[in-house]
């Protein structure tokens, strides 16, 4: 399952090794299971936050048919996503923002994108403030039909990772296809576009835009609900709202940087991917505010500046350690960290393993930055549920998953001067402990 975040992977610089994905999600048993469980899980998250008093587990609120009413998908609903999606691509093509070139390909080619995120931003957030403050769709819209939003969003999904199999099987040679079920699952093609090369890049589009935006858009439309529903904007929804909002600034503020990541660089894009940009990154990391609109407790001062400050310190140190990252990998041997030429480790393949900086505190500096942040916007939810800290425990055992992986790709790839780096970085993603 994908984090739909920019995850830089491991230290190396220039890695182009390719893992088979099979065993780490089953196989054809995992991969249906989880075709099957991931939908179930969205839903019964919403099914805690909106019909059962906000807890994890069943109780005397619980309201079943409810539930079972508000996940019927209608026309409405379908029309307004499916504008939403047209809208996004048509900003994907041409908002205004540089064009760069991604990393080598495996015949040593690049292609080009197009990293308009921050305009497309802007203008989203004009439109849906024109469209709110006009009556034509008030914000409150995306809150009065989630429930029929996840299942019209599941069910696009679910289609349109169809048409990923067939486009993506279509040019992509025979010997590369792992069955048809692992294939839509994980995806067949590795950069679609329409058309092949110079075309409408789907994965990186995917990715971020509709889903990303639309988190920012399922938030403030909580926020909103809060309002009309209290008469005002608590500080813990203030604090989760803010956090959130900037994780996505960030994220589009530094663009480029998604071209290095594991997703782009090495998965081939099918369901798991894009259920996980379309649905479950707008649907479940919005929990905190949808959990918030009727729990709305009001912190001190004090405990709203100590998880603005958390959240900064995860933020800071996500990015930062990217920041090394992505500028080892573009150019290893000029690079200073911290006023000093960064160090790595060569290896004979010719591959270099940063060592420097973050790099040198843990092998995944970066995934502690990011789980740091997600504890701090669930912090504010208080402690009488558990339900707002499923993202940080369900996260945590993600980054383990994905270390874990990246572990027992680099260890078969590099062999002694894997272990040589493990010697050198000793802690996995924490220093000290982990």
């Amino acid at each position: 399952m994908t984090a739909g975040r920019h995850d830089q992977g491991g230290p190396g610089e220039g890695e182009t090794s390719r893992r088979d994905l099979r065993s780490d999600f089953g196989g054809v048993a995992g991969n249906l299971a989880l075709l099957a469980a991931l939908p179930i899980g969205t839903a019964y998250l919403y099914f805690c936050a909106r019909f059962n008093g906000g807890r994890l587990l069943p109780g005397p609120e619980a309201d079943l048919e409810a539930l079972a009413q508000s996940l019927i998908p209608s026309w409405e609903t379908a029309a307004v996503y499916l504008a939403w999606l047209a809208f996004q691509a048509l900003l994907q093509a041409f908002a205004p923002g540089p064009t760069v070139e991604g990393t080598p390909l495996e015949d040593g080619t690049r292609l080009r994108y197009r990293m308009n995120g921050r305009s497309s931003l802007l203008i989203s957030a004009v439109a849906v403030g024109a469209g709110a403050a006009s009556g034509l769709l008030p914000l409150r819209w995306i809150y009065d039909h989630f429930g029929e939003l996840i299942s019209v969003v599941t069910l696009f999904s679910y289609g349109f990772a169809l048409f990923l199999l067939i486009y993506g099987r279509a040019g992509e040679p025979a010997r590369k296809t792992r069955g048809v079920i692992v294939d839509y699952f994980l995806g067949a093609a590795r950069h679609p576009r329409i058309p092949p090369v110079t075309g409408f890049d789907l994965k990186v589009f995917f990715e971020a835009r509709p889903g990303l935006i639309g988190w920012v858009l399922v938030v403030c439309s909580f926020a909103a609900v809060q309002i009309e529903r209290h008469g005002s904007l608590s500080s813990a929804m203030a604090v989760v709202c803010t956090l959130q909002l900037a994780y996505v600034l960030d994220y589009f503020w530094h663009e480029p940087a998604i071209l290095t990541t594991l997703d782009v660089q090495h998965e081939k894009f099918g369901w798991m991917l894009l259920f996980g940009d379309l649905v479950w990154v707008p649907m479940t990391y919005s929990l905190q505010a949808h959990y918030l609109i009727d729990h709305a407790p009001e912190l001190p001062i004090w405990a709203a500046a100590l998880c603005v400050s958390l959240g900064l310190v995860g933020m800071t140190l996500f990015r930062w350690s990217n920041l090394q990252k992505h500028r080892f990998r573009s150019d290893p041997k000029g690079l200073r960290i911290w006023g000093k030429p960064a160090e790595f480790i060569e290896t004979r393949h010719g591959n270099r393993l940063l060592v420097s900086g973050f790099w040198g505190w843990s092998r995944h500096s970066n995934y502690l930055g990011d789980w740091l942040l997600g504890l701090a916007w669930s912090l504010p939810c208080g402690f009488q549920s558990l339900l707002p800290y499923f993202y940080p425990i369900y996260f945590a055992g993600l980054l383990i998953h994905r270390e874990r992986r990246d572990h027992q790709r680099c260890a078969a790839k590099y062999g002694e001067d894997w272990d040589r780096y493990c010697r050198r970085v000793r802690w996995r993603i924490v220093p000290g402990l982990y």
